[in-house]
């Protein structure tokens, strides 16, 4: 089928789709010359709606060239003056642009979008919120303008936002950023669903690449979508008060709109899970769940490396002082918290309330650098070294257990390869020199004798279809309700 639709029917539909891209230009280009903020504010002209209602017709020809001979639409969209924000899961593709088509909603964009050829004018035309890269102050300025449309009283266009901020595979929902619930207004909860006996709309960041997914797709003589309005969500004043209990409230509604479960892994934890360093994570490493109990705390992700230079850098004052709870407060400068009581029995290996800060910083290493093992590796070398600049294989032991964020590593074999003069201590220049000449060392020599043919590490390197990793699976929601495992005990 794929064969003869290539040879037919996908030329066709991808010649129509870029046309109908192309006749939408000089409309949205025309419609968006000479706006401005306060023009933007008042009701739309009758010339203006006029160009609405055509932009909307062409870009549906569009998505009837891919296809989506029909849209299922259910519930009532509500009006900006009812809910200005509308939160849209799951999101799983670049055709999850069908609403924004139809609706011609306000979305989030990053800041280069606008520059895009042909693309970028009809993104500029629905007056989306920009977000740049380039401005460390981004978040916060995104977050304001978000919170003054969704306060203007339905004078600006609903927001359409995609909470979970990126592409799964729709098996669960995952974290919702707090973006959207921040501004503490009624939204409306939009559910997406497509219903298609071949999945070829999936999009994640690892697996079928984009073009390829376009190809399968327009290979479809027909594609099924659902667009679901679920009933405007009012918050209440404590969830106005806390947009995280906010966001994880509407998730369970349109969860159970979906009939899926939630997780409280995001993004980041998949790519922490699945980094593409010397060292792979175990299925049961506990660094997952430190890394959630770093966000909780509020480590802010674009403050986190200097936040890791700044506390390396006391740790290496402190060389193998313990502390306890209070002391630990001190040193990260956040007040004692049950997160930080997690994070800090996480450390506690002997339960004796002290632990060594020197794993806090290796473990923050591995969330904040996932991939550069051999950073987070010189790292904890000039933590444990001695004054000679050597550790000895009981301290590589502790480095390795904490990089991995298991209980128990035999690291024997791997230290007396790299100490070839037999020393019984290795220098960082030692370890560098033999990670080079053995890029797979540790497949080698910690985890063929750590783990064994049935390992749970060997599981662990699996991704599930479509790019979300095991540790994302839907058996996995129910992990947040076991007690905190502890890295050493």
């Amino acid at each position: 089928q794929i064969a003869f639709m290539t040879l037919t029917l996908f030329p066709i539909r991808l010649f129509f789709a870029a046309f109908m891209m192309l006749l939408a230009w000089p409309f949205a280009f025309i419609a968006s010359m000479g706006s401005d903020e306060q023009e933007l504010e008042k009701p739309l002209s009758w010339w203006r709606k006029i160009v609405d209602i055509l932009l909307k017709a062409i870009m549906r020809m569009m998505w009837l060239a891919g296809g989506f001979h029909w849209i299922n639409v259910k519930g009532r969209r509500a009006l900006p003056a009812e809910a200005a924000i509308l939160t849209v899961a799951p999101h799983s593709s670049y055709f999850d642009a069908i609403p924004v088509t139809m609706t011609f909603a306000s979305i989030v964009m990053k800041a280069e979008s606008k520059d895009i050829p042909v693309w970028g004018t009809l993104i500029k035309y629905i007056r989306p919120v920009f977000v740049s890269r380039s401005d460390q102050d981004s978040r916060r300025k995104t977050v304001e303008e978000i919170k003054r449309r969704a306060q203007s009283d339905g004078k600006w266009p609903q927001i359409m936002i995609f909470p979970e901020g990126t592409c799964t595979n729709r098996s669960c929902l995952i974290t919702f950023k707090p973006g959207a619930f921040i501004p503490g207004v009624p939204v409306q909860p939009v559910v997406l669903r497509y219903p298609n006996k071949l999945d070829t709309i999936t999009w994640t960041w690892q697996g079928p690449g984009a073009f390829e997914i376009l190809w399968l797709t327009l290979c479809q003589f027909h594609n099924s979508v659902e667009i679901e309005f679920l009933p405007v969500y009012i918050p209440s004043e404590e969830e106005r008060k806390n947009p995280v209990l906010y966001a994880n409230n509407v998730r369970r509604v349109m969860a159970e709109a979906l009939g899926v479960p939630v997780t409280d892994y995001t993004f980041e934890d998949c790519q922490l899970a699945l980094a593409e360093g010397q060292l792979r994570l175990p299925s049961d490493t506990c660094l997952l769940e430190f890394a959630k109990l770093v966000r909780s705390l509020g480590l802010k992700p674009e403050t986190l490396e200097d936040d890791l230079d700044k506390y390396a850098a006391t740790a290496m004052k402190m060389k193998k002082e313990k502390v306890n709870l209070k002391e630990f407060s001190a040193y990260l400068e956040f007040p004692v918290s049950q997160t930080l009581e997690s994070m800090f029995a996480l450390f506690d290996e002997n339960e004796n309330g002290v632990i060594d800060i020197r794993e806090f910083v290796i473990a923050l290493s591995v969330v904040c650098k996932p991939s550069k093992t051999l950073e987070t590796i010189q790292l904890a070398f000039q933590l444990y070294q001695s004054e000679g600049g050597t550790v000895t294989e009981e301290d590589l032991a502790h480095i390795l257990k904490t990089a991995m964020g298991v209980s128990q590593i035999d690291v024997t074999h791997l230290f007396r390869a790299v100490d070839e003069e037999e020393k019984g201590k290795i220098t960082y220049d030692d370890f560098y020199t033999f990670a080079v000449l053995h890029p797979h060392f540790a497949e080698e020599y910690l985890y063929a004798d750590q783990m064994g043919a049935e390992s749970s590490l060997k599981t662990s390197s699996l991704s599930a279809p479509n790019g979300i990793c095991t540790d994302f699976s839907p058996d996995s929601a129910g992990d947040r309700r076991r007690p905190l495992q502890k890295k050493l005990n």
